[in-house]
């Protein structure tokens, strides 16, 4: 069996090849990238890969049995057809199972559901293509927070407009194991999971973050319209805008959604506080 991974070199990629590398030999695994030469790390056959060129994809899927598409990170609506040019090269190369990294999220309520909107088109994509197919709804990523816990400690708040409600993170490992699963055993085709762990509030995530990192930190809630003026001052227009939403969905209850982690996976989906130790031990 030949598995292929776009956007390998994400950290999302990263972690799904090393974990099929485990599971099937690096020989089976193939990397497609759009930069070639920033993927020789990986240890695996690479191959060229652009989202918006129809024809990398005719190429690099010729001979692969199943594909792992990484939903691009390009604007919402380039990306309909840019997941097109894989799901069609697919096609024509005679790919049996396709595979899609959806989100959770709401497609009218924020300023995040125009991208939710374009994944849930995708979706609809490759549940039209003919192929065998799985997909899997991502959950929000713990690591960027865990990451950005020396500029929480700089301005001694965790500030954002999230308000009490509750997120179910997850993390990329836990959905590099997740989907190497939905890749390998034909039992999840045709589903689409929820991929998440426990929800928690932004006041718990703080305390867990105290706990875990001695830190002393405290959750500032505030508005959704000062949330996103920030936001966009710092960060752009775009990003700004989309973090906002990301934050203004977890308010709605967007993100607290029933997990379908063990389904997927066979297994449950680490805690929090296991999630964070993870984090910890990688960059001792």
């Amino acid at each position: 069996m030949k598995i292929a991974v776009t956007a390998a070199n994400g950290k999302l990629g990263v972690s799904v090849v090393n974990e099929l590398a485990k599971e099937i030999g690096k020989e089976n695994v193939i990397g497609i990238v759009r930069t070639p030469e920033k993927a020789s790390h990986l240890g695996i056959e690479i191959r060229t890969g652009d989202y918006n060129s129809r024809e990398d994809f005719n190429l690099a899927l010729i001979g692969i049995d199943s594909v792992l598409l990484i939903s691009g990170m390009d604007d919402p609506q380039k990306r309909i057809q840019q997941h097109r040019n894989v799901i069609q090269a697919a096609i024509q190369n005679g790919v049996k199972k396709i595979i899609y990294t959806s989100i959770i999220g709401d497609e009218k309520e924020t300023a995040f559901s125009p991208i939710v909107k374009s994944n849930r088109q995708t979706e609809m994509d490759v549940k039209e293509s003919g192929l065998e197919w799985v997909i899997g709804r991502n959950g929000i990523y713990i690591e960027p927070d865990l990451e950005y816990i020396d500029t929480y400690v700089k301005e001694g708040e965790i500030r954002n407009c999230a308000g009490d409600g509750k997120c179910g993170y997850t993390s990329r490992d836990e959905l590099g194991f997740a989907y190497t699963q939905m890749l390998l055993h034909d039992r999840h085709n045709g589903q689409t999971y929820n991929l998440v762990g426990e929800p928690i509030t932004q006041t718990q995530l703080a305390e867990l973050i105290n706990q875990e990192f001695d830190t002393n930190l405290k959750f500032n809630a505030v508005a959704v319209d000062e949330y996103e003026k920030e936001r966009k001052a710092e960060l752009g227009d775009f990003i700004g805008t989309v973090i906002a939403g990301i934050y203004n969905g977890i308010k709605k209850g967007v993100n607290d959604v029933p997990s379908d982690f063990e389904q997927a996976s066979g297994r449950h989906h680490k805690s929090t506080v296991e999630m964070m130790k993870d984090f910890k031990g990688k960059i001792k």
